[in-house]
């Protein structure tokens, strides 16, 4: 079930408001919380993670809430968020951490690249983008693939933008869309989507939609910017050999095939799981019982980090010690990302309270609106106003979760995605990446809003018609 409709006016009836406020003073509310928000990160500066804080106190002072039930609201949120999602984002980032510095994301690099050709060079990009960008943050793929886009630009006299975008794309779409990215995980523990199916599908839509944004997109994208790499920032390796690099230090490095598959376990093993799910539907069976267990997130990404400490980091050369330390260093950058998930699941905690999930519901009923394109739509309204993807997923998964209260498994998960998608919608001047992007590549802001942002508006709409189409056959 796609469409709003009189029956998902249920949902949540259960719930009792921590405010009695109508619907005309929730609505005053949430726009007043997230005004609070937008202008605290975009005027002030201030972090996301205290600027949700306020901003949900803000929602609940204007609904009226007393203040120790709005405290509560946000206290539980914000517990149960990370419960639920900050072990997985913690071992996603020690799995990234352990591929960056075994040098097994330069061997994926190198190899690819070595057998690439000159048309292929921009499907190279976006393929090796995508194996990198899973287990990845968007900013450090950024910072590890770069000098590899600069590299492959200078020495093949390719515009930066045919090679550079391509790249962009296949991060960028991973990082929206496919868990164990924060914001994927966040809407997925909200509106309490299967995880497996959400990243099934999550890859039939990030597949056509990383190729309409990256190496299609490239070509016209090349023509409007037409620039060269910025010699200040073109790596010093530039004049070595890219097959001679992949031939160089075999020793140290893990071997392409057994990096990609240490890459590849969780997510085939949660996909597993729900294909299990699917064809099987037997919760008493005892094959679906074990998948259940070796397919959950928690159980496939401690059993990735456990096999990439020998795939890669014995590999490496990497002794227990070495090993240890490239742990502990995977988990101190991610504070501030778990802080914010936290945080903005306390907001959505305090959303839902509220009960403004109700008034959502109750305002449009009759609309016969799309569900999916109502929840894209307000991820889109929140991503222009704070710039951040990851605040824009996680309070529109707050806002959108009654939709999900009598959709199938399958259209939860589409919900999802929706809402990653929406999520993405042109990324401009109040979001860290496009300035990222801007110096990296030495753009003025004019030829990085022709370039980056345009692809991540491609990715937002190529993306929610996909997830549209898929909501029509399955």
């Amino acid at each position: 079930m796609t469409h709003l409709s009189v029956e998902m006016l249920a949902a949540d009836a259960t719930i009792e408001p921590i405010t009695s406020a109508g619907h005309a003073q929730l609505g005053i509310a949430v726009l007043a919380g997230i005004a609070v928000i937008v202008l605290l990160i975009t005027r002030f500066k201030l972090h996301a993670f205290l600027s949700l804080i306020i901003g949900s106190l803000a929602l609940g002072a204007v609904a009226g809430a007393p203040l120790d039930k709005a405290i509560a609201s946000f206290s539980t949120g914000l517990g149960t968020t990370v419960a639920g999602t900050g072990v997985l984002i913690a071992l996603g980032a020690v799995l990234g951490r352990l591929l960056a510095d075994s040098g097994g994301a330069d061997r994926i690099v190198d190899t690819i690249l070595a057998k690439a050709g000159g048309k292929a060079m921009p499907w190279a990009m976006v393929l090796i983008a995508g194996i990198i960008g899973l287990p990845i943050f968007f900013e450090v793929g950024i910072v590890l693939l770069i000098p590899v886009v600069l590299l492959v630009a200078k020495r093949g006299n390719f515009s930066l933008m045919r090679i550079g975008i391509p790249a962009l794309a296949g991060l960028s779409v991973m990082h929206g869309l496919i868990p164990p990215h924060p914001g994927p995980l966040a809407a997925i523990d909200a509106v309490h989507a299967n995880l497996g199916i959400t990243l099934a599908l999550g890859i039939v839509v990030a597949v056509p939609t990383a190729i309409v944004a990256g190496p299609l997109f490239s070509r016209y994208a090349a023509r409007w910017v037409d620039i060269r790499p910025p010699e200040t920032m073109v790596p010093e390796r530039a004049s070595d050999d890219v097959e001679k690099r992949a031939s160089d230090d075999l020793e140290k490095h893990p071997g392409f095939a057994v990096t990609v598959a240490t890459v590849l376990l969780p997510v085939a093993m949660m996909l597993a799981k729900a294909l299990t799910d699917i064809v099987i539907d037997n919760p008493e069976d005892a094959v679906q019982r074990a998948l259940d267990v070796i397919g959950s997130p928690l159980i496939a990404l401690l059993t990735a980090v456990l096999v990439a400490m020998f795939t890669l980091g014995r590999a490496a050369g990497f002794t227990r010690g070495r090993i240890a330390t490239t742990v502990e260093k995977s988990l101190a950058p991610i504070a501030g990302v778990l802080l914010i998930v936290g945080a903005g699941g306390g907001f959505k905690q305090t959303l839902v309270d509220a009960g403004v999930g109700q008034m959502i519901l109750d305002a449009s009923k009759g609309w016969h609106v799309s569900a999916l394109l109502l929840a894209w739509l307000i991820a889109v309204t929140i991503r222009l106003a704070t710039g951040s993807a990851t605040v824009a997923t996680i309070s529109a998964a707050g806002l959108a979760a009654p939709l999900a209260a009598d959709m199938s498994t399958t259209h939860s998960a589409l919900l999802v995605l929706a809402i990653g998608c929406g999520s993405l919608f042109f990324s401009h001047v109040n979001d860290a990446g496009f300035w990222m992007v801007k110096e990296y590549f030495g753009m003025s802001v004019g030829q990085t809003l022709k370039t980056w942002s345009v692809m991540e508006t491609l990715i937002s709409v190529v993306g929610i018609g996909c997830v549209m189409g898929l909501s029509v056959v399955v």
